[in-house]
């Protein structure tokens, strides 16, 4: 299996602890993407239900399309249930972004959380826009750490490897960058020929955390996931060092970025 491949299913065997420990979403990111009023909304590539639950609380009719079981079935367990005497719930079944199991223009929106960058895009757009009503609203939303806090840049370069940073660095250039390789602000048509102009919202948030909150939050991703034993405890002992250095409680800042299209 290819390696982005591999990293993509890799989370189904911590799907407790990827539920109990990445951040949600703030609302009003939500709000600015979907409008207030209710929808009917695909909530793809759904992991555990973390985005899926805000949409809930939010008023949506949701169904999670998620390809590992081990989090379908996480998210299940944590979200409520879609049935006629528990009212409005979730519906959650297997499948993925390039192979959605729904009917034509059988949604009003599709959100994504944290999962667009594991997408076929060529596959992925003319599926996503297959299963929208026209003018739905396609919403990749991401929770991004906030690294142009030094110490944060310094988690990333223990976690993913050492990249150039310069103090006052937008964290978000990255993320832009992944979503238009040109570096085009303005966006345009990024997720293909059904689609119209992207805009972007951005909303700042901080988490409260320790040391010990810090390293169980770290060992939900990917790269630690799939990481050799002796890999793991490097990053492990790097991050606890890093740590000493701040107070026994501190915050761990954010950036929330939601991208949104409509269908043509």
């Amino acid at each position: 299996m290819p390696d982005q491949a591999r990293q993509a299913l890799s989370f189904g065997p911590a799907a407790s602890e990827y539920d109990a420990r990445r951040p949600s979403y703030p609302p009003a990111v939500l709000r600015w993407a979907l409008g207030a009023a209710p929808r009917r909304v695909l909530d793809l590539g759904a992991g555990t239900g973390i985005l899926t639950r805000v949409l809930l609380a939010l008023g949506h009719d949701v169904v999670a399309v998620e390809p590992d079981a081990a989090m379908r079935a996480q998210l299940l367990a944590a979200s409520p249930a879609a049935s006629p005497a528990a009212g409005r719930g979730v519906e959650a079944l297997a499948g993925s972004a390039e192979a959605i199991p729904l009917p034509d223009e059988s949604v009003d929106a599709v959100t994504v959380g944290q999962a667009y960058h594991w997408f076929n895009r060529e596959k992925a757009h003319p599926e996503i826009a297959r299963v929208l009503r026209p003018g739905g609203v396609f919403a990749p939303v991401w929770n991004i750490r906030d690294e142009s806090v030094p110490w944060v840049a310094r988690l990333t370069g223990i976690t993913d490897g050492p990249r150039p940073r310069r103090p006052g660095d937008d964290p978000l250039d990255q993320l832009d960058l992944f979503i238009q390789p040109m570096g085009d602000r303005s966006y345009g048509p990024l997720f293909g020929p059904c689609f119209g102009p992207v805009a972007r919202h951005v909303e700042r948030s901080a988490r409260s955390m320790t040391a010990d909150e810090l390293v169980a939050l770290m060992r939900t991703r990917s790269y630690y996931i799939t990481a050799t034993p002796d890999g793991r405890a490097e990053i492990d002992n790097a991050i606890r060092a890093l740590t000493a250095e701040l107070p026994e409680t501190f915050d761990l800042p954010y950036v929330t970025a939601v991208y949104r299209a409509e269908r043509r």
